[in-house]
């Protein structure tokens, strides 16, 4: 041990005198759900701070990712997935550097994978458990570690509380659950990420622990005797129900029988046609009958006029639908005819026939007693 220290303390002495600047120590990646990140450690330097700068290869050339930082560590979360990756790093100081430490970086293969996410209910003598798959660095988030391998499983591991006893089991979906529990007693369970084909194993979750609730389902005979009764009572409803209605109707029935029409009133009326010519066959009667009075006015030629002189002589028509004259007070007495007001007083006459006109005899006689004798 004094040698190896020795040899160390003279190999930076002579680095220091030369003027050579150590390398990185310890250089290694830590990557877990692919965030990836080189690390490394400070060599001994007296002359003063020193700056790294971190590389990685890209086809067949490197290219720089940390440069001149004053950090141990560089982040390569950037990186592909899948393949091989070299990557380099190395110590600078002023205008000298130490030579490059490389390493080889498979993704896919040395990322670890982190402690898996899990939600615990607990229930009746059991626990329900639900898993979520570890998130990806740098992915949307709906990626998870499941998503890139195939093969996925969880081992999880549940004991009592203060117990030593763990009782392992895998699934290969994100539900399980934990059944023929004891009750009221608390149980802590944790989980990991497992990859059966590549047997490889992630980090465990913290313990989650629950209390069990009490057994209070029923026994299945206890379920049958209910059901069977509740079918029971729906029958008695139905029966009772369809015997009050019987009930019902014939009391009915008896104390309000219905009206029958007779049966060629119902032939009748179950023709469409029949309906429709008897709704058209009475027309509405109008109960306020209207009656026009008709008016005849007779005109008399000039040689009567004449003749009458200064008065007018009324005269009557005789005869089957004769007409009342009625002279008009206040009318002029020279050259005036009396207008004849004729009112219907048959039958015929209501009907809208014209009245036969008879000539008058007065009025015949005064006109040849007052001609000039020859």
């Amino acid at each position: 041990m004094r040698r190896s220290l020795r040899s160390l303390l003279g190999g930076c002495l002579l680095m220091s005198a030369l003027g050579l600047v150590p390398p990185p120590k310890n250089v290694r990646m830590k990557s877990v759900n692919f965030k990836n990140i080189l690390q490394w450690e400070l060599p001994a330097f007296p002359k003063g701070t020193l700056t790294f700068t971190a590389q990685y290869q890209s086809y067949r050339k490197f290219q720089d990712l940390c440069t001149s930082t004053a950090f141990t560590e560089c982040d390569f979360s950037s990186l592909s997935k899948y393949g091989d990756h070299t990557l380099r790093v190395r110590a600078e100081f002023a205008d000298e550097h130490s030579d490059w430490v490389n390493i080889t970086f498979c993704p896919v293969d040395d990322t670890m994978i982190g402690p898996p996410g899990m939600q615990v209910e607990a229930l009746a003598n059991s626990l329900h458990l639900r898993f979520l798959a570890p998130k990806i660095e740098n992915e949307p988030e709906t990626w998870t570690m499941r998503n890139i391998y195939n093969s996925w499983a969880y081992n999880v591991q549940y004991w009592k509380n203060g117990s030593d006893e763990k009782w392992p089991i895998t699934c290969q979906y994100d539900f399980e659950v934990l059944r023929d529990l004891e009750p009221w007693t608390t149980y802590c369970v944790r989980v990991q990420g497992f990859l059966p084909e590549r047997n490889k194993t992630g980090e465990w979750s913290k313990p989650v622990c629950e209390q069990t609730a009490n057994d209070d389902t029923a026994p299945s005979w206890t379920v049958a005797i209910v059901l069977a009764a509740s079918v029971c009572v729906a029958l008695l409803l139905l029966g009772c129900s369809a015997l009050l209605w019987c009930l019902y109707k014939r009391t009915k029935h008896v104390f309000s029988p219905r009206n029958c029409l007779p049966q060629h009133l119902k032939e009748f009326l179950g023709h469409p046609h029949h309906n429709t010519l008897l709704f058209f066959s009475f027309p509405p009667s109008d109960e306020n009958e209207v009656f026009d009075k008709l008016s005849v006015i007779t005109q008399v030629s000039e040689s009567s006029r004449q003749s009458s002189g200064n008065s007018c002589t009324p005269g009557t028509p005789s005869g089957q639908g004769s007409s009342e004259l009625v002279p008009k007070e206040g009318a002029n007495t020279q050259g005036c005819s009396t207008p004849l007001l004729l009112s219907p007083a048959t039958e015929g006459h209501q009907s809208g026939t014209p009245p036969e006109q008879t000539p008058n005899p007065e009025l015949s006689d005064s006109r040849t007693s007052k001609q000039p004798q020859s």
